[in-house]
């Protein structure tokens, strides 16, 4: 089952079942991605815990973490904070762009280049098969997460179609996921609506972009072979 019901969480998912590298799927039950852990709570722990999940990789600011908290420290849950630094949206000089698929794959690639460290470190958690189940999260779960998640898949072999079909399923999210938020802070509200979209036209410009300006998705991370080695044993069917 790829999406996972938990009641304060509206956009956990596992990335399991994908088609990957010479025929292979990724594995089940290896690599979740969420949003915001911090809003778990007696309800949500029972769930969540029997999932197994041994890490937890946060990606968000650490702003974010102090206004919102951090997941429970369950027994044994390892913590990575992660944060990928990269420029506020509202300083964003391309608003005048009629696409909102391109400026939102714009923001993506700003966030590839300037929180590389964070990103590649995030992928270095993942690939060790000590660390996993891992969950990614962010606030959302779309844009931060969306980035990290994409990469991993793509060094798997899953194909850009596949990785831009599983981005856009944060679609199916987002109202529950604003109304929740909302509610907490009403000045959500006047966030743009193209903040809050997740077309798979994106996820396919962004792949593209890091490949044109890389050469590959390893060229962008910039890891040792070793790491695609494990992150493929830990991730993959054989």
């Amino acid at each position: 089952m790829r999406n996972i019901d938990h009641p304060n969480l509206f956009n956990f998912r596992d990335l399991g079942g994908y088609p990957a590298a010479d025929g292979r799927t990724t594995r089940w039950r290896r690599l979740y991605r969420s949003d915001s852990l911090s809003r778990i709570d007696p309800a949500d722990a029972a769930s969540f815990t029997a999932l197994g999940v041994r890490t937890v990789i946060d990606l968000r600011r650490p702003r974010e973490i102090e206004r919102d908290g951090r997941v429970h420290a369950f027994d044994g849950l390892r913590y990575h904070h992660l944060n990928p630094m990269h420029a506020e949206w509202e300083e964003a000089t391309d608003h005048d762009e009629p696409s909102d698929a391109r400026w939102l794959a714009n923001r993506y690639l700003d966030l590839a280049e300037h929180g590389h460290a964070a990103i590649a470190g995030a992928v270095e958690v993942i690939a060790d098969a000590d660390n996993a189940p891992v969950v990614v999260h962010c606030v959302a779960g779309k844009d931060r997460t969306g980035v990290v998640s994409a990469l991993t898949l793509a060094v798997l072999g899953v194909p850009d179609p596949v990785i831009a079909e599983d981005y856009a399923l944060t679609s199916a999210a987002t109202d529950r996921s604003i109304a929740f938020l909302r509610g907490l802070n009403p000045q959500i509200a006047e966030m743009p609506t193209r903040w809050l979209l997740s077309p798979a036209e994106t996820m396919l410009l962004f792949l593209a972009d890091v490949r044109q300006r890389h050469g590959s998705i390893e060229g962008y991370l910039r890891l040792p072979d070793e790491v695609y080695r494990r992150l493929e044993t830990n991730l993959l069917e054989t």
